[in-house]
């Protein structure tokens, strides 16, 4: 086989073909490499849109986000919910007596909702019985009744927020939940009856009115703590039906 010479020209880049005697004879094989061209019209398209989103600043529609698994937090963690934390503030509204040791500050300075709301579901679930209609109204006043107490206390010159109030308003609710099965008990005994309920609601009362009622109202804690008692007497009313 013989080779054609080509001779370029160096002033205007083309070529032309030019005969030679001097080429020698060469023989062999070129393997190439089995290569395939995608030209559809699919590819062509995804070409074209691919680069028309890059030039308008698009690019970034393109690109795909790897899953992070260790970025994955769990449910409670997502809905900053804290389980130990809750019971502690449980025990400490359960057992307000300074003597126990417990840091009942906490349930104050370090609110929370989910709790509060819990306890709030939890006396309207028990406040069903025989009367359904009861539950929304439960929360009602809870939300509004914290927001009566937060607006008295800052008026009477105390540093209180309201999500602090909404918290320990709904956790206070716990000593009327413990004392509901004994009245269901000991309901037709009128005179022990009223007993415990007074003592219920004192001891609502008190678990509310000491986390509130600081130091900072002097003179003017008697104010505080008289409409936080009528609001436990209501709550009570709503589960007694009286």
């Amino acid at each position: 086989r013989k080779l054609i010479a080509m001779q370029f020209s160096p002033t205007n880049g083309d070529f032309t073909f030019v005969s030679s005697t001097d080429a020698e004879e060469l023989s062999g094989t070129i393997d190439a490499p089995d290569i395939t061209l995608n030209i559809g019209p699919d590819s062509t398209r995804d070409t074209y849109a691919t680069t028309f989103l890059r030039q308008r600043g698009y690019g970034w529609l393109l690109e795909v986000e790897e899953d992070d698994t260790e970025d994955t937090k769990p449910l409670l963690d997502e809905l900053d919910i804290d389980l130990k934390d809750i019971y502690y503030k449980i025990r400490c509204v359960l057992m307000p007596m300074p003597s126990l040791g417990f840091n009942r500050q906490v349930v104050r300075d370090n609110p929370d909702f989910w709790g509060p709301l819990a306890v709030v579901l939890l006396f309207s679930m028990i406040s069903i019985y025989g009367q359904f209609r009861v539950v929304s109204w439960i929360i009602t006043i809870w939300i509004f009744g914290s927001l009566m107490i937060f607006l008295l206390a800052r008026v009477l010159g105390g540093e209180v927020s309201y999500g602090q109030v909404l918290g320990v308003i709904g956790y206070s609710l716990l000593p009327l939940i413990v004392i509901a099965p004994l009245l269901l008990v000991i309901g037709g005994f009128d005179i022990v009856s009223t007993l415990i309920k007074l003592f219920g609601v004192f001891w609502a009362a008190y678990s509310a009115a000491s986390l509130l009622v600081s130091d900072e109202f002097k003179t003017k804690k008697p104010l505080l703590i008289y409409p936080i008692f009528l609001l436990y007497i209501y709550f009570l009313s709503l589960y007694t039906g009286v």
